[in-house]
């Protein structure tokens, strides 16, 4: 599941008539650079959830299918059924029905070339106990405190003297977005706007959510500033 339904209030007045996920980097859409790294590695069905200016990035992907006819696209339009965004863990949770029982959640405004999308890190976790498995960053100097340590044992930690920086890709299970996890009904037909963090962070305290570090190129573009930094 690709992540696209923010407003990305911070990168305005970009995003005031273009949705950040398609802001050009490096000569091509944003989000397009994780759903090719997606296609490359075999995982050839996208979800991707939609809110803000939703309809260019459903014309766009759509454009971008007919090239790839391999590419499997699936939309939820938050916007559309709601009238608003559903956040991370209540657009998942709307999402759910098109997902599989494991399935990777990436934000389609980050830009990570350099990683891997393989099928060993999903039979690795598959065959786990973990509810999540997520890849955590060196600290940019937007977080400097981090937001999760890491074990010894490859587990994820609420507290630790080392906190590293959540990339936004993990490997989820849909267990972690039902009861008692999750409070969400069953495709979020409610419409329930809900963040993922205290979700992950209840896992956390179980220990069930392992993680591992990346080092290769990572940039959250959020700001006008990261983005000319980054061209």
């Amino acid at each position: 599941m690709v992540l696209a339904a923010g407003r990305g209030n911070r990168m305005r007045p970009l995003t005031d008539h273009t949705p950040k996920p398609l802001l050009p980097v490096r000569g091509k859409p944003l989000m397009l650079w994780p759903m090719e790294a997606l296609q490359a590695g075999g995982f050839r069905r996208v979800v991707v959830n939609t809110a803000w200016l939703g309809e260019q990035i459903a014309e766009q992907l759509g454009a971008w299918a007919a090239e790839h006819p391999q590419a499997e696209l699936v939309f939820s339009h938050e916007e559309e059924d709601f009238g608003y965004a559903l956040e991370t863990a209540g657009g998942i949770a709307r999402a759910l029905p098109s997902l599989g029982e494991v399935f990777w959640v990436l934000a389609g405004d980050v830009y990570a070339p350099d990683f891997l999308f393989a099928h060993d890190s999903v039979a690795r976790f598959t065959a786990s106990a973990a509810l999540a498995h997520l890849w955590l960053v060196p600290n940019p100097d937007h977080n400097p405190g981090g937001d999760f340590g890491l074990s010894a044992e490859g587990l994820a930690l609420n507290e630790a003297p080392e906190r590293f920086t959540y990339s936004t890709i993990g490997l989820f299970r849909r267990a972690l977005f039902e009861a008692p996890w999750c409070d969400i009904l069953p495709g979020n037909p409610q419409g329930t706007a809900a963040p993922l963090a205290p979700l992950l962070r209840a896992a956390i305290a179980g220990g069930l959510v392992s993680a591992e570090l990346h080092t290769g190129r990572w940039t959250d573009v959020g700001t006008p500033e990261r983005l000319r930094e980054l061209e």
